[in-house]
């Protein structure tokens, strides 16, 4: 029985370790892709610069007078820029992640001869 467990688990060992790279940029690079995504409408949700640009002509603090209107308009402006600037750069880092998925396995081989030689 002992010798039909160890072959079991050796013969999985050997399935899984054909079938990751199979794995790594098939059904892995998917799911990679479905995170990414996910990860950039999590940072539209927090930094909402699309939420601001709504409300640009709506002004803050019930200051409905000329100077409360265009300290809002202003202060609302720079916050539409700033949070878009920020949302670009959360895009870029997203992509970055994205790219590094399937330069990562090479990269492990790599380091991993590198170590042994």
């Amino acid at each position: 029985m002992w010798a039909l467990v160890i072959q079991r688990i050796f013969f999985d060992f050997l399935l899984d370790f054909v079938y990751f790279p199979l794995w790594w940029y098939t059904a892995g690079i998917k799911r990679a892709l479905i995170f990414v995504i996910q990860l950039f409408k999590d940072g539209n949700l927090y930094l909402a610069p699309g939420l601001w640009l709504k409300n640009i002509f709506v002004p803050m603090f019930g200051q409905h007078d000329l100077q409360g209107r265009l300290i809002s308009f202003f202060m609302r402006f720079i916050n539409v820029i700033g949070r878009t600037i920020a949302l670009l750069l959360w895009l870029m880092v997203c992509i970055f992640i994205f790219c590094v998925w399937p330069i990562l396995p090479v990269v492990v081989v790599y380091m991993f001869f590198q170590s042994m030689f």
